[in-house]
């Protein structure tokens, strides 16, 4: 047989002696995954004006349509569980959309103009 196969069933043969309680010694790493918020509209809506943006652009940078954050905010619907962890990610780093280069803010630039000539 091959060296992949032996070494997966070598890795599922200890695994199953470790649960059975039979393998000693064996160095365990065990992951928490925090809970899941499921945010209120109110809260989508504070998230979304921390960051200075309209529906439109909110939605453009989440990649949802300008209606699924409106019936967010309404409460029609709510967020998938992958929405509401990505709305906790930038909630707890107001500056994550900037730094993964999905959004980029520019100076405003202030417009002048002259009065028309007659």
């Amino acid at each position: 047989m091959s060296r992949l196969f032996d070494s997966i069933k070598q890795g599922l043969t200890e695994a199953i002696e470790y649960e059975r309680g039979k393998l000693q010694g064996v160095k365990v790493d065990k992951v928490i995954v925090a809970p899941l918020h499921t945010y209120t509209p109110v809260e989508i809506r504070q998230i979304r004006n921390t960051h200075g943006m309209t529906q439109k652009i909110f939605a453009e940078a989440l990649g949802v349509s300008v209606k699924t954050i409106e019936s967010w905010e309404a409460g029609t619907n709510k967020p998938s569980g992958i929405a509401n962890r990505m709305l906790e990610f930038i909630q707890q780093d107001t500056g994550l959309f900037e730094r993964l280069s999905i959004v980029a803010r520019q100076t405003p630039t202030i417009l002048s103009h002259s009065p028309a000539s007659q």
